[in-house]
């Protein structure tokens, strides 16, 4: 259950890329965020989907994921 628990942390970053503006990114401030955000930031600079350990800019391959994400939320919103 951690392994979906993490999973699902990192969907909730990608869900806050702003797609429309790619150039915009995101900072996670360890100080301040929870550490299941923090680690999710990581997890998904490991996976090579953002450029920084602690969020940045979303990589190709992370625009992709995000797209993914954000396609699911908006499907199961309706």
């Amino acid at each position: 259950m951690a392994d979906l628990n993490e999973k699902m942390e990192e969907i909730k970053l990608l869900n806050q890329f702003d797609l429309e503006s790619i150039s915009t990114g995101i900072k996670i401030h360890a100080r301040l965020a929870s550490k299941e955000t923090v680690a999710a930031a990581a997890r998904l600079f490991e996976k090579g989907l953002t450029d920084h350990v602690d969020g940045g800019y979303l990589t190709d391959r992370g625009i992709e994921a995000a797209n993914h994400a954000q396609s699911l939320l908006r499907l199961l919103s309706d």
